[in-house]
């Protein structure tokens, strides 16, 4: 059974988005988790920011509850992305440790043609 990238509930088959938090689910993802102490946040986060298959970014505190939910689109550069490393910086300074979980798009195989 899938479950949702954002909050980690159980999906019904073909569903748009999650019953538990309204998520948008996202076909072809998958999900990775990094457990990173408060002074790592900030760093973590420019860092997924910048590869290029990362469609969300969520920081989680110990508790597991999400405070912070990044929506990445492609060419998000510079100025956009200053707003979201303050806010991570932010969370850093009241959480001790935090989990990062990242969304990446699968990649999808291209059909070869036979020539």
């Amino acid at each position: 059974m899938e479950t949702c990238s954002s909050c980690g509930a159980n999906l019904v088959d073909n569903a748009k988005y999650c019953n538990e938090c309204g998520a948008y689910v996202l076909k072809n993802a998958t999900t990775q988790e990094f457990s990173v102490s408060a002074d790592e946040v900030t760093k973590k986060v420019r860092e997924l920011l910048h590869e290029s298959n990362v469609s969300r970014i969520i920081v989680k505190n110990e508790d597991g509850k999400a405070l912070l939910e990044i929506p990445v689109t492609a060419g998000v550069v510079g100025v956009l992305i200053a707003p979201w490393l303050a806010a991570a910086g932010v969370i850093a300074a009241f959480a001790t440790k935090c989990t990062i979980v990242v969304v990446r798009k699968k990649a999808v195989a291209q059909p070869t043609s036979s020539a």
